[in-house]
């Protein structure tokens, strides 16, 4: 199903002998290709080199229009000296790392030419929720880190007048997200801005609490010190953000919805596309994936809709099911505890489906209040991020597919196995590739009926419910930035056939007009594991062992789904053999 492109010669490399010219000296001219630029790259993300609060950067990075004129000639640089090297001459390994660094590299040059930089919000995402958020989750080792943060803090005026000044320039030639899916998005700006005390906010997170290590009164001071720079620095800047918001910014937001409308549109979207889904395929091709699954989901829920005993068609089910007390938490604190016990019911199965456990561990936190209104259900990673804000609009009966999803065994054990890998390259364990990462993600959702962790009818409608959601993206995104639908017809796309609440079907289409193909990455990255498992089930029988496909998968970190099916033919090639002992 999914047509390789400039992974057809590193796929084949996964199962295939060893180049008959292999050359150890390629081999190490592209090492140091990537470990040079990945030390530089490093420098330049906005996030900490480690997610274990042991080096915290002093300074956010810089935005400037000739920071970032910088960048594209550097990556531009690095892809020149990749075309210079002869792949072929490379170990067969070593293949498979080219060619999954040569399409970051392609990326970063595509998100550079495009000057992505200068819409750096939608919907869903801004520079200021996600420092928010990295505030609130984050811990600190040791007193330099604490004082580092504290600089960054410091560092927060300078940050936001350079993404203002990106913003503007964006603002001038059309480039931004849609005036609709706006509305609003400023109340966490607001939040801030209006703070009267700095240690409420969610910067304050790292300081309430901190290692024992730290001596109580080096604690005080930097309570102080850290309380003082978002009084000073944190929130005038956001005071600044909110008026230019207000004033200038939302005022001057383009009308039209799809992406084919930005400057030079049709481009931009084809490279959201193979950003998202490592493949080359096109936005009808896509489309008519998803119209299809949407047809089967739809005959899996009716079924399990008759096994509820309820009386009366869909839309009338749909209704009953966003609207009944019984399905909805009371406080936040229920919502929370029935996540955590469904995590640790998976905990008592995880040894019979995986034979590599993480050794890392995640934690269950509320969504900050300032980014709430209009966050996702959940995020996952080191940390399980669950909104509690609008308890009417989180139904128990979609938790389960959702912490599935989001913790273990979705997107914390994928990050927390793909981290401790000791052979992989920095650029693989530490990067991200969606249609991989929110492909096993989704699969995790479907591996919970296997699992026996779906307790009712009701909760594997709402995992159905989830991934009819997933696979009308396919059909709602191309449909509004490739075929001119409009908001209100994707609105009742996904009105008419899922469970979700009217506020998150608001909350995820405004995200998908305003984040243009990232959506498209979920199913597709869920069919692909789907179909390289049954392949591998077809041609192994008996010697198939469910612990050894899952091993196999997560060993790869995070890589385009050709490599991924590659790296499963070899699998099978191999009589089933997983990349760990198996008790």
């Amino acid at each position: 199903m999914f047509t390789r492109f400039a992974f057809a010669a590193v796929a084949f490399a996964l199962f295939a002998g060893a180049p008959a010219h292999a050359d150890p000296a390629t081999d190490a001219r592209f090492k140091a290709i990537y470990t040079r630029e990945w030390a530089w790259r490093l420098q330049q993300a906005e996030a900490d080199e480690d997610d274990n609060g042991s080096k915290v950067r002093p300074r956010l990075p810089s935005l400037t229009p000739a920071s970032q004129a910088a960048r594209l000639a550097y990556w531009e640089k690095v892809r020149a000296e990749l075309d210079a090297l002869p792949p072929a001459q490379l170990s067969p390994a070593t293949q498979v790392d080219y060619g999954i660094y040569r399409a970051q590299i392609d990326q970063s040059i595509d998100e550079q030419r495009f000057r992505d930089w200068e819409k750096p919000l939608n919907s869903d995402t801004s520079f200021w929720s996600n420092l928010a958020g990295l505030g609130e989750a984050r811990g600190f080792r040791d007193e330099r880190a604490y004082r580092n943060y504290i600089s960054q803090l410091r560092d927060v005026p300078r940050y936001y007048r350079e993404q203002q000044a990106n913003m503007a320039a964006g603002l001038a030639r059309g480039f931004t997200s849609p005036a609709v899916t706006m509305q609003g998005r400023e109340s966490g700006v607001a939040v801030v801005a209006e703070a009267k005390d700095p240690t409420a906010t969610s910067f304050y997170g790292p300081f309430r609490e901190m290692p024992g290590s730290i001596p109580a009164a080096v604690q005080a001071e930097l309570r102080t010190a850290g309380a003082a720079a978002i009084r000073e620095a944190v929130i005038p800047a956001h005071q600044g953000l909110l008026t230019f918001l207000r004033g200038t910014y939302f005022p001057g937001l383009r009308k039209p919805l799809d992406a084919y409308s930005l400057p030079d549109g049709k481009a931009y979207y084809a490279s959201k596309i193979r950003e998202f889904t490592t493949t080359d395929l096109t936005a009808d091709q896509i489309h008519a994936i998803g119209v299809r699954e949407v047809a089967k989901i739809r005959a899996q829920m009716l079924g399990v809709m008759a096994e509820t005993g309820f009386k009366g068609d869909l839309p009338a089910f749909l209704k009953f099911l966003r609207t009944d007390p019984q399905f909805y938490p009371k406080t936040p604190e229920a919502l929370l505890e029935r996540a955590a016990w469904i995590s640790k019911r998976f905990d008592g199965k995880a040894a019979r489906w995986f034979g590599r456990i993480p050794r890392s561990r995640f934690g269950i936190i509320p969504v900050p209040p300032e980014i709430a209104p209009f966050y996702t259900a959940g995020r996952g990673g080191s940390a399980y991020l669950l909104n509690t804000y609008d308890l009417p609009s989180r139904p128990f009966f979609q938790l389960t597919a959702l912490t599935l999803h989001e913790s273990d065994p979705g997107h914390h054990f994928q990050g927390a196995l793909a981290a401790e890998q000791t052979g992989l390259p920095a650029f693989r364990a530490k990067s991200y590739i969606s249609a991989f990462g929110e492909g096993w993600a989704l699969y995790c959702e479907t591996l919970g009926v296997e699992m026996g962790m779906y307790e009712t009818p009701y909760d594997r409608f709402g995992m159905l419910s989830y991934q009819m959601w997933r696979a009308a993206r396919l059909v709602v995104d191309t449909g509004i930035h490739a075929q001119g639908w409009s908001r209100n017809q994707a609105l009742d796309f996904m009105r008419d056939n899922t469970a979700l609440s009217e506020r998150e079907i608001t909350t995820e289409i405004d995200r998908y007009i305003g984040w243009p193909g990232q959506a498209l990455s979920y199913y597709l990255g869920q069919l692909a594991i789907i179909e390289a498992r049954a392949k591998a089930e077809k041609a192994l029988g008996p010697k198939f062992d469910i612990r050894a496909f899952h091993d196999t998968v997560l060993a790869l970190g995070s890589v385009p789904l050709p490599v991924m099916t590659a790296r499963i033919d070899r699998f099978i090639a191999e009589g089933g053999k997983g990349p760990y002992p198996l008790k």
